[in-house]
């Protein structure tokens, strides 16, 4: 009797699972092995899809406009991460003091998360950082006049980062339930021994908070990689000015959905892919090395 309730319970499973298997093949698996395949061919969707081995490939050696992608993105990337992961260890150390209304702070500080990928902020953003936006009337009361920064080569990829530093709120969050699990006994024994507040931090906060901040890397690192919607609203879809803001995943929709290039799009994609796992395996092999688990 327990043995056939048991298969009648899979079998429920199985039956709610539909959905998910469907939704796996059909939005995820059949789209990969479809851009796989036009990686290789030359395709501008009006026509038959056409093989051309690795022409597209060898297309992104000769393409300025792939390397210009390329710096602009892996400089977004090494800047605004640790800014970010740095910022919110910050502000969870704050909130780990016991401050009171922690739900409320936890979750506004939390909210810029959620809307930091928006259009709406991205538009926001344009706002303050255009021609005589908040920022520019902000700094021109200190004799600072520096224009509009979206149209600055020089200082557009910076008003990038910082949005991308202020969605701060989800890895805060996870360092703050880190901290929360590391034991108040190893801190009482640390200020027996004489230790400050610094040594405190580096020497027991961090060791033990350090799988959370792989973690965190991890995460941060492949959302950064796919960056789209800040670079597309705030520099209207050009990656301008003179290709400062020119995101790889932006220069992808830009040949798919402007040159209507689909068989380099998806070359392109996947070399994103390539290059996200290839950085994703480094971080793992390199924490071996700094990342402390509890039977380490």
């Amino acid at each position: 009797m327990a043995k056939r309730s048991l298969q009648s319970q899979g079998g429920a499973a199985h039956v709610f699972l539909i959905p998910w298997w469907l939704g796996l093949v059909l939005v995820t698996l059949v789209p990969l092995l479809a851009s796989l395949y036009l990686a290789f061919t030359d395709y501008n969707i009006l026509s038959t899809p056409e093989f051309n081995g690795l022409a597209n490939f060898e297309r992104m050696f000769k393409d300025e406009n792939f390397w210009a992608a390329v710096r602009v993105t892996i400089v977004y990337v090494v800047v605004s991460i640790p800014l970010q992961l740095g910022f919110a260890l910050l502000l969870a150390l704050i909130l780990d003091r016991g401050l009171r209304g922690l739900a409320f702070y936890r979750s506004a500080f939390y909210l810029p998360s959620l809307l930091g990928t928006s259009v709406a902020v991205a538009i926001l953003w344009r706002q303050l950082f255009g021609d005589d936006g908040l920022i520019d009337r902000a700094l021109s009361v200190f004799g600072l006049e520096l224009g509009s920064w979206l149209q600055n080569p020089s200082l557009s990829l910076s008003t990038l980062i910082v949005l991308n530093v202020w969605t701060f709120g989800s890895p805060m969050v996870i360092f703050l339930a880190g901290l929360r699990q590391i034991p108040e006994e190893l801190y009482e024994a640390a200020r027996v021994d004489g230790a400050s507040v610094i040594r405190q931090f580096t020497h027991v906060t961090i060791p033990l908070l350090t799988p959370i901040i792989f973690f965190n890397l991890i995460l941060q690192t492949i959302g950064a990689f796919q960056t789209f919607t800040q670079a597309q609203v705030v520099s209207g879809g050009t990656g301008g000015p003179a290709n400062s803001t020119l995101f790889y995943t932006l220069y992808i929709y830009q040949q798919g959905f402007t040159n209507f290039d689909m068989g380099y799009a998806s070359a392109l994609a996947w070399v994103l892919m390539a290059a996200i796992g290839l950085v994703t395996a480094v971080h793992f092999i390199l924490s071996k090395y700094w990342v402390f688990y509890g039977d380490d």
